[in-house]
């Protein structure tokens, strides 16, 4: 009997084990995937004529951005973005989450703008429709900053 119990407790601990190195750490579940992405409507981020709605997410493939101008990882990032653009890879959209308007502005003037359209999601309401509660993972694999989505031709969401 005495023995019994530490090996109960050894192959739990080591099923425990094997169960976590079997998973994929950079794979980020979501709750959208497959699914139609939640319906919406920003205005521009200030001094931008194109907010960022639902309906400009179908017809194409497109990868949205979820930023902010005080998200550190935003910026290690941001020149990935900018070249994706120069690439013409995919059409981007920047969601900007949280960020007072002259913050956000001033964040695209200084750094460049890769986005086609712009929204401004001023109470985060959209960001968290999208899932962007927990911490994702960004473009180079860091975790804590807003977002990243790609939406396919008919406006489903996907993994980026």
């Amino acid at each position: 009997m005495i023995l019994v119990v530490p090996l109960i407790g050894f192959l739990g601990l080591a099923l425990a084990l094997a169960w976590g190195m079997s998973r994929n750490p950079t794979a980020i579940p979501s709750a959208l995937i497959g699914k139609a992405v939640p319906q919406f409507s920003l205005p521009p981020v200030k001094g931008r004529t194109l907010g960022l709605s639902s309906a400009d997410l179908n017809g194409q493939v497109s990868l949205i951005n979820v930023f902010a101008s005080w998200c550190v990882a935003c910026r290690e990032e941001h020149p990935v973005l900018m070249q994706m653009k120069a690439d013409n890879v995919v059409p981007i959209r920047g969601l900007s989450y949280k960020d007072l308007p002259d913050n956000a502005a001033r964040w695209l003037n200084t750094m460049g703008d890769p986005y086609t359209r712009t929204g401004a999601d001023m109470d985060g309401r959209v960001a968290i429709d999208w899932g962007c509660l927990r911490r994702a993972r960004d473009l180079r694999g860091h975790q804590g900053r807003p977002h990243c989505v790609q939406a396919n031709l008919r406006g489903d969401a996907e993994n980026s």
